[in-house]
């Protein structure tokens, strides 16, 4: 998205609003991105610097870390940043910090930067509920909440057979 900042550069306003549809081209892994992906918020003038503040807002779909189900869920976060004019900060400040964003002729571009803010807010794992007790690890049946499968005892690595033989101490 590039916003062009001219009016507010100017004077001739003191914010700009923005609603824009989020163009991703890719999520991590393991999710898939849904319709409805969208940034609203403003650029305000304020004090002599400038700052964009946002909301961003990605419906997703990914399978529940437990039991690979389905799961919808969205993702929805705070995008703010201050922006800077080029050559008003270092260009080693500007790689390390991403507080700050360049505006470069008048124009703001937000694409790179939301996509990253994008991968960096998706949850490592995603359950379909907090009490999911996921598949059974010896038959790999989907167990429900308070059951168990029937499968005959706890499967065990055979390699760990060796320690059942010493004689240990409770």
């Amino acid at each position: 998205m590039i916003i062009d900042l001219g009016p507010l550069l100017r004077g001739e306003i003191g914010k700009i609003d923005i609603s824009s549809d989020l163009k991703l081209d890719t999520l991590p892994e393991d999710y898939t991105l849904l319709p409805g992906a969208k940034v609203t918020g403003a650029v305000k003038g304020s004090g002599g610097y400038f700052r964009l503040e946002s909301k961003v807002i990605v419906p997703y779909l990914g399978r529940c870390a437990r039991c690979l189900d389905p799961v919808e869920r969205i993702l929805d976060f705070e995008f703010d940043r201050t922006l800077v004019t080029e050559g008003t900060v270092p260009e080693e400040i500007l790689e390390e910090n991403d507080e700050y964003l360049p505006v470069s002729g008048g124009l703001l571009d937000t694409d790179e930067a939301l996509r990253e803010a994008v991968f960096l807010e998706f949850p490592m794992l995603v359950l379909c509920s907090e009490d999911c007790p996921g598949l059974c690890p010896a038959c790999g049946r989907k167990l429900k909440p308070g059951e168990t499968c029937g499968c005959v005892g706890k499967a065990t690595d055979p390699r760990w057979d060796v320690l059942k033989k010493l004689d240990l101490p409770d």
